[in-house]
């Protein structure tokens, strides 16, 4: 008899009714809210006469509108009244949540995992497709839609066909300078934006093994752009120490850990699909298009459009042209945030890059912590007064330029050297050209002034 996957245990482990191929009831354990997905489905609530089913296991936060700068002197009508609507919202419905600018308030993807309540075998959603970040646990966690939320709501259920089961594994170890958002980015790089699709993705090899439990949540979270709903990796001890001090961590830990030890995938265990990617020679990666799949090492020359429309609507958008480099681009802003790479460990990775230097002139550049907690940590170590002194505006929490769904947008046909996770036409703003990297890549173009090789600056 064959193995299970982590992602069977815990599937099946959830199923309240339906047969596999069909729509299955899923029972979720945790639901995470925040104030752009859910007004809708509250007021589907409200007009139902309904309540929320288990506000124990909801969670709200405020972050996609909230500015980082001046935060309460919000001037978009559009972004006050919902974050104005979730605040009634969660005050009606008893839900726990964050307030605006309170102590635990931050992106919606990170909060979860720093107040302990990710956990490994958790089925965990949110009306936000980079849900899948939490899977670096060994949970299920994805993206829904509003009518799902107000479904979770009111049920703590949720109808879904289970997918299929791809491994994909991270062979060798990398290079100095090279880091998880490499590793995702050369992954989409080779096998495409929809390679995922139709698949719950287990990452697994000796460099995931290698990873901090941050440097892997930056790879569950961009299992989106590679056309992934799910994405997820087998707890171990880093997994177990990570959780162990947060505030809702299980009372009775070790009891918690004996079955998370279980919940890992079988040797034996059968998959749809494995892919391989060797991290050992990988150089930086940087995207030059308009979709996380148009990237390449640093030093490769951009490809030949050769027929292709969608390269050719993507050099035209970008201003760029085949046969240029990344050190080519005529870069005009730095953005070191989102949900991707705005942890503690990534600002670290920035910092040491930055250390005494300054930014290029000519440059904008802005560090966004993505968590309230994260802020306070880096501002512990002195990250804030590296950043501040090198050139750089040091900002208060929230997605801010990832979407361009508040103040934070850089400027029309403006290029910009950004640790996000989307770099689609205008998803930063306004005919912005966003180009995807890892937050030590960013920090060494700002002070090149340009994209340069990370490497030659890693000193440990």
């Amino acid at each position: 008899m064959s193995g299970k996957t982590i992602f069977d245990k815990l599937w099946d482990q959830h199923v309240i009714a339906g047969n596999e191929g069909e729509p299955q009831l899923l029972y979720i354990d945790l639901h995470v809210i925040h104030e752009v997905t859910s007004p809708q489905a509250f007021q589907g609530l409200r007009e139902a006469g309904r309540r929320v089913r288990r506000k124990d296991l909801t969670y709200g936060t405020l972050d996609h509108n909230v500015p980082t700068q001046d935060i309460f002197n919000i001037q978009d009508l559009i972004s006050k009244k919902q974050i104005d609507t979730f605040t009634k919202n969660v005050k009606e419905f008893d839900v726990p949540a964050e307030t605006h600018g309170g102590k635990g308030q931050g992106i919606v993807h990170m909060v979860a995992p720093e107040s302990g309540r990710t956990q490994p075998g958790k089925t965990i959603v949110c009306g936000d497709s980079h849900t899948a970040t939490n899977g670096a646990f060994g949970a299920i966690a994805f993206g829904i839609g509003t009518s799902e939320v107000e479904h979770v709501l009111a049920t703590q259920t949720i109808w879904q066909v289970k997918p299929k089961r791809m491994k994909i594994e991270f062979q060798g170890h990398p290079q100095k300078g090279i880091y998880s958002k490499d590793f995702i980015l050369a992954l989409i790089t080779k096998y495409g934006v929809d390679a995922g699709v139709g698949y719950a993705v287990e990452y697994s090899g000796d460099a995931i093994s290698d990873l901090s439990m941050e440097e892997r949540m930056t790879i569950c979270n961009m299992s989106i752009e590679f056309g992934a709903k799910i994405g997820l990796m087998n707890p171990d001890e880093k997994t177990y120490d990570y959780v162990k001090w947060r505030e809702h961590a299980p009372k009775n830990f070790d009891e918690a850990v004996s079955k998370w030890e279980k919940l890992v995938s079988d040797s034996d265990a059968q998959y749809d699909k494995i892919l391989s990617l060797d991290v050992s020679q990988l150089k930086p990666m940087v995207t030059w298009g308009t979709n996380p799949g148009m990237g390449l090492e640093f030093g490769e020359k951009f490809p030949e459009i050769n027929n292709d429309l969608n390269y050719e609507r993507a050099y035209q958008y970008m201003d760029l042209k085949p046969g240029q480099t990344a050190s080519d681009i005529d870069l005009g802003y730095i953005f070191i945030g989102s949900c991707t790479n705005a942890r503690l460990g990534d600002l670290e990775e920035a910092a040491k890059i930055i250390g005494d230097r300054h930014i290029a002139d000519g440059l904008t550049g802005i560090v966004v912590p993505g968590s309230r907690p994260v802020k306070e940590a880096a501002e512990a170590q002195g990250l804030d007064k590296i950043f501040k002194e090198a050139g750089f505006e040091w900002r208060e929490p929230g997605c801010s330029a990832c979407l361009g769904m508040n103040p934070d947008q850089i400027p029309e046909y403006v290029h910009c050297a950004s640790t996000s996770n989307r770099n689609f036409e205008g998803r930063q703003g306004h005919n912005a050209r966003t180009h995807l990297c890892s937050p030590a890549m960013a920090a060494a173009a700002a002070i090149a002034g340009k994209f340069v090789d990370v490497r030659t600056l890693v000193t440990d």
